[in-house]
């Protein structure tokens, strides 16, 4: 998945739902699984001192005061924020599918041909996949997993990486239409 997030065009109907939209539609027990993973994650500093940030102004809290708490209270603010800025969401994404979804990342860029070291890109630049063979991961994943974690990372995906995974689009759509 491509990080950090750059948004879509402004205006566009076809661009997907930023990260901060699609995590809103996420169940909160999902989002509590995220926010943990979020919240462990090393790499992901950057955003935990802005959704420190952001959890102390909903709460009126010190800063200082929100950092000592307990992962789990940490988890729980950030996951029932009214609103999470997209660079947040963006990551807590990232953190939950490579804390508990990596077999299906593997699987996935393995049947669309993508370098990876379990489930994380390994090349700068990635190009988008063939669409033939996009078509047939896409079918393999959905026999091998369960719909709900094919759909949320499919949606991460497009999110992150509108121009990669363009062809998602088109998948996510069809779907929506049945």
């Amino acid at each position: 998945m491509a990080y950090p997030y750059t948004p879509a065009a402004a205006g566009r109907k076809d661009a997907p739902a930023t990260p901060g939209k699609l995590w809103k539609r996420i169940p909160l027990e999902r989002r509590l699984e995220a926010c943990t993973a979020f919240w462990q994650d090393e790499e992901g500093v950057e955003q935990q001192a802005e959704a420190l940030l952001a959890i102390a102004s909903h709460l009126k809290f010190r800063t200082k005061s929100v950092r000592a708490l307990p992962l789990e209270r940490k988890a729980r603010y950030l996951a029932t924020l009214p609103g999470v800025p997209d660079s947040v969401a963006g990551r807590v994404l990232v953190a939950y599918h490579l804390a508990h979804q990596r077999p299906m990342l593997g699987a996935f860029l393995d049947a669309v041909g993508l370098a990876h070291d379990h489930g994380v890109l390994t090349e700068e630049k990635v190009t988008a996949p063939d669409a033939e063979r996009l078509k047939q991961a896409v079918a393999s994943l959905a026999a091998a997993y369960p719909a709900a974690d094919v759909d949320l990372y499919f949606r991460t995906l497009l999110a992150q990486d509108p121009e990669t995974w363009a062809g998602l689009a088109d998948v996510l759509a069809a779907d929506e239409a049945q």
